[in-house]
């Protein structure tokens, strides 16, 4: 056996340069230079044979080997040399010419062996500066690092920076040793010892390695372990004890799990928070958004990030999950696509993200990026995590296994699988306060669940999944009663990303309608409490259909008919539908005896009675109210009639008796419960008593009191946080009040708040009433009235029945055409 290093290939370095003749590579300042392939053929002669004259004849044999060409080529190639060396007037001479016989290199050349073998960088590294520092630390403290992420992190170019500042650094060199071609483990000693330059032939390669490591302080960064993981670990070791001026930096996509192994686990770049009022100026100082820009860049010269842009960027990368490799690729795509045709093709991630020709095959698309990964997962762990693939975001240690077990995979395969995955960053872990949520990064989960839209146990796993978000949206339900709004969100409402996708797949076929139907009906809460009005309206419609009457009950069909009418009447007014709808649950109630939701539908009735102008059939239905509240001993549910009474009585003229009402609503001990299981869409009436008795205090002279109580109701609403409550305290009670008062600019504000969240929410009739409610501002403040704007949001409250502030709105629009000349018009409006 002989172990003999082989001298590894000389570099020659004269002035600012350095010429690697291996790679055919010419340096200035490490910096790589643009030179000709024949001009560095000539200049590799010229300088290996430093001070000595060589040939015309033989540098023409030299660049062109096999072909006759004329000396013309000689002169015009030594002539790029020379530029690229910088010659001229006041650069420094490297080639003296030897008139009629040749050239010679007359500069000083210094001729070693190399230090490293990595590769020039060809890109800026974006965004992971304090990795690269951190790692670096960490490598001064430990023998052996990790740096550890998702495939097309950025893994390996984090571990290339950190070895070339960690050029010269270590007596014996920086060697880099990329382990994807190896597929035989056995063959790891052999790798790295083909890297380093070591020629040994050995039937024990790592007892070979080690001897010839013992005694040299080297830095090797051993790149892309996790096909082989336990075979690198094993070497890794032996290395570790018996050489102890060796320290490695390895990355994979799961631990080298050796002892005295430090771990950087790599995340995504980071990425701006989700605004569509997101300026260019501040996306870029994200990593994501810079590196998009600086790729994109590269690709096409004028693209320059916009501020119309600026949010499409930033939400693209955030799908991307800060995926450094991915944010590349959709990069390269700027000069086929706009920004928002990109965000529209996200979908089919796979086939649009495909652009390097160029580096590891793994790395050429994302899909061979996670192909990688995936190949080298068991069977189990495969299965496990194709079905956690269902779960549209983050999900527990409990909910991974209510829809992974099953179909041969028992609990503690799940939990022993799971474990795997996060180890090998297929799976994210954080620690919440109570327990750990498990995440899928988004791309990953994409191409995870392609694998199980292809598979025999999609529907299996997708009814393991909605089944168990039936159950948590029926526990949610029950944890209304015992937490306040805030706890309850905490909780719960990052659910809804998953219901919707169970229903999604529930009403996709006949055979599962019945577990839609009755995930609809649990979801109605989070609905209500998140203020998702119009998609509930949306999904409680679809649960109506005809085509589901044999899955229906007749308290289904009640709840449904129920919440479809408070859904219609806060998202677009009071329509017939919205009385016809209420009147069916309540035949359906009173045949089934249920007090709860006969007081609810008659509550609806009353609430449309009112936004209609009825205010006689809103007092009339609270003295119903009333009486079945008091003879079934529900004391909360009779507190209510009083605030819809009170709002009656004030627009019957009798402020006396309308304050009376409101005083008792708002000032008994007895809490109204505005998250019951009856409460779909309500108002909170003691929010809707103290807004109608903000009104009456004004209207009986005490302007003061009625701006305190308009701001406790504004206060009280803002800790609701529900968006109807929101709307209607700051458009019908504090920007009116503050309109009577004078201050424009709080009333300003409010119709700003409330345009905001009637906006977001979906709540059309909002709208209306805050374009109506602006129409008055303008007027106030002197500024042009907007006339077609008003007419239009006008004749949507008309057409949607809501009355009770019709004449009020009509009169404005009478200001306003008078404002404009158009006294004719302005007349009939008001008369």
């Amino acid at each position: 056996m002989a172990c003999t290093p082989d001298p590894t290939a000389a570099s020659f370095a004269f002035g600012p340069f350095e010429l690697i003749p291996e790679r055919q590579l010419l340096l200035k300042d490490q910096a790589p230079v643009r030179i000709g392939g024949r001009a560095l053929d000539l200049l590799t002669v010229l300088v290996q044979r430093s001070g000595d004259l060589v040939s015309k004849r033989e540098l023409l044999a030299r660049a062109w080997p096999d072909t006759v060409v004329e000396e013309c080529n000689l002169k015009v190639n030594m002539s790029a040399l020379r530029r690229a060396l910088g010659e001229g007037s006041d650069g420094e001479p490297y080639i003296a010419t030897v008139t009629g016989r040749g050239y010679r290199f007359i500069a000083p050349v210094q001729v070693g062996g190399r230090q490293h073998n990595l590769p020039t960088s060809t890109t800026r590294i974006v965004g992971r500066a304090e990795a690269i520092e951190a790692t670096r630390q960490e490598l001064a403290q430990s023998r052996l690092v990790s740096i550890v992420g998702a495939g097309g992190i950025g893994k390996t170019t984090v571990a290339l920076a950190v070895a070339e500042h960690c050029v010269g650094s270590y007596r014996d060199g920086v060697w880099l040793v990329d382990l994807t071609p190896l597929n035989d483990p056995v063959l790891v000693a052999n790798g790295v010892a083909a890297a380093i330059g070591l020629s040994a032939h050995s039937p024990n390669m790592l007892a070979a390695l080690c001897r010839f490591l013992r005694d040299r302080t080297m830095l090797l960064v051993l790149d892309n372990c996790e096909h082989i993981v336990d075979a690198v670990a094993t070497c890794a070791n032996r290395i570790l004890a018996d050489a102890p001026g060796i320290r490695i930096l390895a990355t994979s996509r799961e631990p080298l799990g050796v002892k005295g192994e430090r771990v950087r686990r790599l995340p995504g770049l980071g990425t701006p928070p989700a605004s569509s009022h997101l300026k260019a100026v501040e996306a870029l100082a994200f990593p994501a958004v810079q590196l998009f820009v600086d790729r994109a860049s590269d690709r096409r010269e004028t693209f320059r990030l916009s501020d119309a842009d600026a949010p499409l960027v930033a939400e693209l990368c955030r799908r991307l999950d800060g995926l450094a490799l991915a944010i590349e690729l959709a990069a390269t795509r700027t000069d086929a696509f706009g920004i928002g045709e990109l965000l529209d093709q996200l979908d089919d991630r796979f086939r649009l993200l495909e652009g390097h020709r160029a580096g590891p095959q793994r790395h050429r698309t994302l899909r061979a990026t996670i192909d990688w990964s995936y190949d080298l997962l068991s069977a189990s762990e495969r299965a496990v995590m194709r079905r956690l693939s269902t779960f549209a975001g983050a999900f527990t240690l409990a909910s991974a296994c209510a829809v992974a077990a099953g179909d041969g995979i028992d609990r503690p395969t799940v939990i022993e699988d799971l474990a795997n995955l996060v180890a090998k960053s297929l799976v994210s872990a954080e620690a919440r306060e109570i327990e750990v949520e498990y995440r899928l990064l988004d791309t990953t989960r994409s191409y995870a669940s392609e694998k199980l839209a292809a598979d025999d146990e999609f529907d299996d796993a997708r009814r393991r999944h909605a089944e168990y978000f039936l159950d948590l949206a029926e526990r949610a339900n029950a944890d209304a009663a015992r937490l306040t709004a805030c706890e309850w969100l905490t909780r719960h409402a990052a659910n809804i990303a998953d219901i919707r996708d169970a229903l999604r797949w529930a009403y996709g076929s006949p055979a599962t309608a019945s577990l839609g139907l009755r995930l609809t009906i649990a979801a109605i809460a989070f609905w209500e409490r998140l203020s998702l009005l119009e998609e509930c309206r949306a999904a409680v419609a679809r649960a109506l259909d005809s085509r589901f009457v044999p899955c229906r009950s007749e308290r289904d069909e009640l709840v449904l008919q129920l919440t479809l009418g408070a859904a219609l009447l806060h998202t677009r007014g009071p329509l017939l539908e919205v009385k016809a709808a209420f009147a069916k649950a309540l035949q359906i109630a009173e045949a089934s005896g249920d007090t709860d939701l006969r007081l609810a539908c008659l509550r609806g009735l009353s609430e449309y009675s009112l936004w209609t102008g009825d205010a006689r059939a809103v007092l009339s239905l609270s003295e119903q109210i009333r009486a079945i509240a008091n003879a079934a001993g529900r004391i909360t549910a009779g507190v209510t009639a009083d605030a819809q009474a009170g709002s009656a009585l004030r627009y019957l003229g009798n402020l006396a008796g309308s304050r009376n009402q409101l005083e008792n609503m708002v000032d008994r001990r007895v809490p109204y419960d505005a998250h019951s299981d009856t409460a779909r869409f309500e108002f909170d009436q003691r929010l809707t008593a103290r807004g109608s008795l903000a009104a009456v205090l004004w209207l009986q002279g005490f302007p003061d009191q009625a701006v305190e109580m308009a701001r406790r109701q504004c206060e009280e609403a803002e800790a609701s946080n529900r968006a109807v409550s929101l709307c209607s305290a700051f458009l019908l009670t504090s920007c009116v009040i503050s309109l009577y008062v004078g201050d424009l600019r709080a009333a300003g504000r409010f119709l700003d708040l409330a345009r905001n969240h009637a906006t977001e929410h979906g709540l059309t009739v909002w709208n209306a009433v805050a374009t109506c409610l602006r129409g008055r501002w303008s007027l106030e403040c002197g500024n042009p009235f907007e006339l077609e704007a008003y007419r239009n949001a006008l004749a949507e409250l008309y057409q949607g029945g809501f009355r009770i502030r019709y004449p009020s709105y009509l009169a404005i629009y009478g200001e306003g055409l008078a404002q404009q000349g158009e006294l004719d018009r302005a007349r009939l409006c008001l008369d």
